[in-house]
C-alpha cells in the first residue's frame, strides 16, 4: 500500500447517480480501486482501513480528489455541463484543520465551481466530535462546497445535531433499500428519512438500487436520486461517458 501510489496502481471507477424526475446523470460518485500485479483487485473494504491507520489515506485521498476534479473538468468541457462529482471523505481527511484550504485551491486549479463538488461523509465522522464537524461544514459551505451524510440511518446521528450541520443531501444506506419490497419497517424508514430531508431543505439519494420495484417505491415517495446496479455498477470513466450519453438521448 506504501507504494500503491508512487506506482500508479490506484484508479477511480465512477457510479452515476440518476435524477428520479427526469433519468438523466445529475452526478457521479468516485470509488477508488487499488489493482496490485500480484495480489489482483483488492477491495477498498481491506484497503482503506489500513490506510487510514498508517495515515496515508492523507496522500490517497487527496490523488483521489485531484483525479476525480480533473475528470469532472474533463466531462464538464465535453458535453456535461452540469455535472457534478460526489467524493468520499474519510474520517481522518475531515479532521484534518487545513482541508477547506485544500479543497478550494483544488478547486480553483481546475477552474470548476464548488458546487460542483460533494463531499461525502459517513455518519459517524460528523457525530464522533460535533463540535469540530460544525465548524469545519460551516467552512465548506461558506466556500460553497456541498456536503452530503453517507450510509445515513446506520450511525447514531442525532437529530439536534442533524440540523446543525451544513447538509446538502441525505444518502439513504442500502440496507434500508435492499428489502423495500418485503420488509414493511424498512420501507417506513426510507419514507421517513425523505420526508425528514424534504422538511430540512436536504436531497435525498437511494443507495443499492437493483429493481424496478425498488425504483417505483423511492419515486412515489419523492426521493431525487438513487444509484445501484439497476442503472449501472461502478465503471472506468470512458465506460461511465458511454452511459452518460446513453441517458442524454
Amino acid at each position: 500500500l506504501r507504494r500503491a501510489l508512487e506506482r500508479d496502481q490506484f484508479h477511480l471507477h465512477y457510479q452515476p447517480q440518476m435524477c428520479l424526475a427526469t433519468g438523466s446523470v445529475h452526478s457521479v460518485e468516485a470509488l477508488l480501486r487499488w489493482q496490485h500485479p500480484q495480489l489482483g483487485a483488492v477491495s477498498p473494504a481491506e484497503f482503506i482501513p489500513i490506510a487510514e491507520d498508517s495515515g496515508q489515506i492523507l496522500q490517497i485521498g487527496e490523488w483521489v480528489l485531484r483525479t476525480a476534479l480533473a475528470q469532472l473538468k474533463a466531462w464538464r468541457c465535453g458535453g456535461f455541463p452540469g455535472l457534478t462529482m460526489a467524493v468520499n471523505l474519510s474520517a481522518i481527511q475531515f479532521r484534518q484543520p487545513q482541508l477547506p484550504e485544500l479543497v478550494s485551491r483544488m478547486l480553483a486549479e481546475f477552474d470548476l465551481p464548488p458546487d460542483s463538488l460533494e463531499l461525502e461523509l459517513t455518519e459517524g465522522v460528523a457525530v464522533d466530535d460535533p463540535h469540530a464537524a460544525v465548524a469545519t461544514m460551516d467552512q465548506l459551505h461558506a466556500r460553497g462546497v456541498r456536503m452530503s451524510i453517507d450510509d445515513f440511518g446506520t450511525g447514531y446521528s442525532s437529530l439536534s445535531q442533524l440540523k446543525r450541520f451544513q447538509i446538502f443531501k441525505l444518502k439513504i444506506d442500502q440496507s434500508f433499500v435492499r428489502d423495500l419490497g418485503n420488509d414493511i419497517n424498512d420501507r417506513a424508514i426510507v419514507s421517513a428519512i425523505i420526508r425528514m430531508a424534504q422538511a430540512l431543505g436536504m436531497r435525498t439519494t437511494a443507495e443499492g438500487v437493483e429493481t424496478e420495484g425498488q425504483l417505483a417505491f423511492l419515486r412515489e415517495q419523492g426521493c431525487d436520486e438513487a444509484q445501484g446496479y439497476h442503472f449501472s455498477t461502478p465503471l472506468p470513466a470512458p465506460e461511465v461517458e458511454a452511459f452518460m450519453r446513453r441517458a442524454l438521448h
